[in-house]
């Protein structure tokens, strides 16, 4: 039993890294051996291709989730960090200047 769950989470996650043509190819293949009909084949098809995106999707968001640990680990700074910071450099920038300005203007 274990093995059957392991055989289907690297065949998903074998399919999540297949290109679009490739998943078809596969599917095309596997339809044939199993003697599916056309439209059996097609939905079977549509199946893969469904379930190649969605594993995209999932390892895609792992791989994300562990940059932003490394990154937080690390202590680098992110674009978020340095765009708050920029706009306290505004705000600092046009204060200093108003008050540059007041002096100038006595």
């Amino acid at each position: 039993m274990i093995d059957l769950f392991k055989k289907g989470i690297l065949t998903g996650i074998g399919i999540g890294l297949m290109t679009k043509e490739k998943v078809q190819d596969f599917a095309k293949k596997a339809a044939e051996e199993a003697k599916l009909t056309k439209e059996e084949g097609r939905k079977f098809t549509d199946e893969l291709l469904k379930q190649s995106e969605e594993t995209k999707q999932q390892i895609e968001e792992k791989i994300n989730d562990q940059v932003k640990k490394v990154i937080d680990k690390l202590g680098v700074a992110t674009r978020e960090d340095l765009r708050k910071i920029q706009e306290q450099l505004d705000k600092l920038q046009s204060s200093l200047s108003k008050k540059t300005s007041k002096k100038n203007d006595s």
